[in-house]
């Protein structure tokens, strides 16, 4: 138990430097490291994922960023808005049972990979 706890912190300590440098962390990070370092399921990796990140975790990279004059908050809660009802339907879906978690592995490589070429690729 506590080499999957300390696992656990390391995947957070990472993905929260990625979310503080790059705004990304739980599906970018959390979810293949539990997924391909420890061996969890696609859909109970990306709950675990969600459940981490019900607290304020970016409050205080939130606080460096607006200090810096680098954060817009009417943005900021119109994003959350968003991100509320999107994570509600995204949850729904995912757990349908005619999704697998080998279906929802492939989608996951999809989305990355296309967000990939058009990062390394396109403007």
């Amino acid at each position: 138990m506590p080499n999957i706890l300390l696992s656990l912190l390391l995947i957070g300590l990472v993905a929260g430097v990625a979310g503080g440098m790059f705004g990304i962390g739980g599906g970018a990070i959390m979810v293949p490291a539990m997924v391909l370092l420890l061996g969890m399921d696609q859909k109970f990796a990306t709950g675990t994922s969600v459940a981490a990140q019900i607290l304020p975790i970016g409050i205080l990279a939130a606080i460096v960023y607006y200090q810096k004059g680098n954060l817009n908050i009417k943005y900021s809660l119109v994003i959350a808005l968003g991100l509320v009802i999107g994570n509600l339907f995204g949850a729904i879906f995912a757990n349908q049972p005619y999704i697998s978690s080998e279906t929802m592995k492939k989608l996951y490589g999809i989305f990355l990979l296309v967000i990939g070429t058009r990062y390394l690729f396109f403007r």
